[in-house]
């Protein structure tokens, strides 16, 4: 069931969020509230290098205060919100979120320019926004946008431009549109490799894309070329300890549990979380996902216990990373449900499918495909607990939300 992200923040534009704060912090204090404003941005930093998240927004927001004090244009304002804006992304704030990133686009249209490629940027974290909202015909238009603007500025073979059509392609992605998404990866990646070089490190993301998308069509030949090549060049590039290539052997390993090679998985899964445990400590958002995989893989051998205690120690790491709220703790919930369905747990299980689908139909909305997955495994229990009429119902809800996408592909969920 589970895949790595494919939403534009978490694959493209994380990172970025980390060197717009740095860069921002780099100012000199020469200005009154200057090294109030730069002591929040730093110490912001340090909070997100250290996933406290919360702590993070709340810098954040005191860095926004005492920015709004250098006059209602000033770029470091400007600067304060976009970061602010990717943290309350990452939290699962996606209204307030939408407004600060609003505003941050305003700002830079106004002090730069609506053709800048600082606004460029900003229009990326924005569409972020609206792809975890399923606003995917708005998120589409900033990233053409953002893309077009790069193209002029750079030409269109610039890396720029790669990562541009990255951030579509992993849109397209999102919305289970496999065949543009790789369309636009492998426009990404031979800009890469002609500016680069096929081994460079700058190549890893964008392939492991593309591998991604082959696993989820099942074209497990190519989709392990790719994850192994990605998981080569990051292994030469940063080393075997590093947490990137903790992330490429959960890649690796994902398609192997999609395949049943479960003895190929299980070490990768070993070897990745030892290195995020030693790296981030453990309580990382990295380590969740590694041990969502090993539930999974636990789960499809039949190993409940050990299931439940990955999944259960992967929902407790992102409760406290993201907040309760979190479309990743609601995938979190649905697993460890299965799992408890699996094993007769059905009283267990109904508060944990019932907590998921609150949180999916609030973020997500009432008739995206992934309410319908949820709402399906609900029937399911319902029915094995012999609420027939319940059960009937909730099947009758999902089919009516199948029946609306009967021409899409349902996309993975997001691990």
């Amino acid at each position: 069931m589970a895949t790595s992200p494919t939403t534009i923040i978490s694959k493209i534009s994380w990172a970025a969020m980390l060197s717009v704060v740095l860069l921002a912090g780099q100012s000199s204090a020469a200005q009154s509230g200057e090294l109030e404003w730069n002591d929040a941005m730093k110490a912001a930093v340090k909070a997100l290098r250290e996933s406290q998240y919360a702590k993070a927004e709340e810098l954040l927001r005191a860095a926004v205060g005492e920015a709004e004090k250098f006059g209602p244009e000033d770029r470091r304002l400007s600067r304060s919100l976009s970061a602010l804006g990717l943290v309350l992304y990452s939290r699962g704030n996606y209204a307030e979120a939408e407004q600060v990133h609003l505003r941050a686009v305003s700002i830079l249209e106004r002090t730069v320019g609506p053709r800048h490629l600082q606004v460029a940027e900003a229009l990326i974290g924005l569409a972020g926004i609206y792809e975890r909202q399923g606003k995917y015909s708005e998120a589409e238009g900033l990233l053409a946008r953002s893309l077009a603007i790069r193209q002029k500025a750079f030409g269109s073979d610039h890396p720029d431009v790669a990562n541009g059509l990255n951030n579509l392609g992993a849109l397209y992605n999102s919305q289970g549109k496999y065949a543009q998404a790789e369309l636009l990866y492998r426009r990404s990646l031979e800009i890469l490799e002609r500016v680069y070089g096929p081994g460079d490190l700058n190549l890893a993301g964008v392939i492991s894309n593309l591998g991604m998308v082959y696993k989820t069509e099942e074209r497990n030949a190519e989709a392990e070329r790719m994850l192994k090549r990605a998981l080569v060049i990051r292994e030469a590039a940063l080393g075997i300890g590093d947490p990137d290539v903790a992330v490429s052997l959960g890649n690796l390993a994902a398609l192997y549990n999609s395949q049943k090679r479960y003895g190929e998985a299980e070490p990768l899964l070993r070897r990745a979380q030892t290195i995020l445990e030693k790296v981030h400590g453990r309580e990382h958002p990295q380590l969740g996902r590694i041990l969502g995989f090993r539930g999974d893989l636990f789960a499809a051998q039949g190993n409940y216990i050990e299931a439940e205690a990955a999944f259960q120690r992967a929902l407790g790491i992102w409760e406290g990373a993201l907040g309760s709220e979190h479309m990743q703790v609601a995938v979190t919930l649905a697993s460890l449900a299965k799992v408890y369905t699996a094993h007769g747990k059905y009283g267990e299980a109904e508060p944990l499918l019932q907590r998921a689908l609150t949180i999916v139909e609030s973020v997500r909305g009432p008739k995206a495909p992934e309410f319908a997955s949820d709402l399906e495994a609900y029937a399911m229990l319902l029915a094995k607990m012999n609420r027939t009429t319940e059960a009937q119902e909730i099947e009758a809800r999902a089919k009516a939300i199948r029946a609306e996408h009967r021409d899409d592909v349902s996309p993975e969920r997001d691990r």
